[in-house]
């Protein structure tokens, strides 16, 4: 994936010649800080926002600096290319950006997913999301058999919220296990004011 958005994503643009072969790419503030979003093989609508620094996974402490780009940020605002392949626009209830844990991905590039939200997973969030507030805590309900910890933000675009930031800081001893930890944020709406559904799960590991 990195040799896609910086061998060629980035270097085509810097070319003058597109993003090609991903949708679009942001290199307004130089590549180092740079994110390109490509479509994944895998699902109808699915993309990949991807940075062109090699940055290896959730585990990497430049995904915690405060220089990092807002990598969530730039997914959601992307959310536009996933309609246009529904060929709708879709409720932001219905649109989920993820990061797996370093033990359930497929490369050691870091990347989120962005993709329309699972049915059984939606209709758990819907029945759980109105007592989420701005603490961690085990859900109420496991998500495909799995207890998440949850939280909210209210936000319109999630500019500013640096999610993995607050994974870090909030789940406890979250920070001293970050490769084991997935994040997933879900668009969501709380009495009335638009938000995110934050949730994460630690990857337990057997010998």
């Amino acid at each position: 994936l990195w040799t896609i958005a910086h061998g060629q994503c980035a270097g085509h643009a810097e070319a003058g010649q597109g993003p090609a072969p991903c949708e679009r790419i942001d290199l307004s503030h130089g590549e180092d800080q740079g994110v390109a979003l490509l479509k994944d093989r895998v699902g109808v609508a699915q993309f990949l926002a991807i940075p062109t620094l090699r940055v290896t996974g959730i585990e990497d402490p430049f995904v915690l600096d405060p220089a990092a780009p807002d990598y969530f940020a730039f997914a959601w605002a992307a959310r536009d290319a996933l309609a246009a392949r529904l060929g709708s626009a879709l409720p932001r209830e219905d649109i989920s950006i993820a990061i797996n844990s370093e033990f359930a991905r497929s490369q050691d590039q870091l990347h989120l997913h962005l993709d329309c939200l699972d049915a059984e997973v939606a209709a758990t969030l819907a029945g759980d999301v109105g007592s989420f507030d701005e603490a961690w805590r085990p859900m109420a309900e496991p998500l495909k058999g799995r207890v998440y910890w949850a939280r909210r933000v209210l936000s319109d675009d999630l500019a500013g919220v640096r999610p993995l930031e607050l994974l870090a800081d909030g789940v406890p001893d979250a920070k001293a296990h970050m490769a084991d930890e997935s994040l997933i944020v879900v668009g969501a709406t709380f009495a009335g004011k638009a938000g995110f559904a934050l949730l994460a799960d630690r990857a337990e590991l057997t010998q």
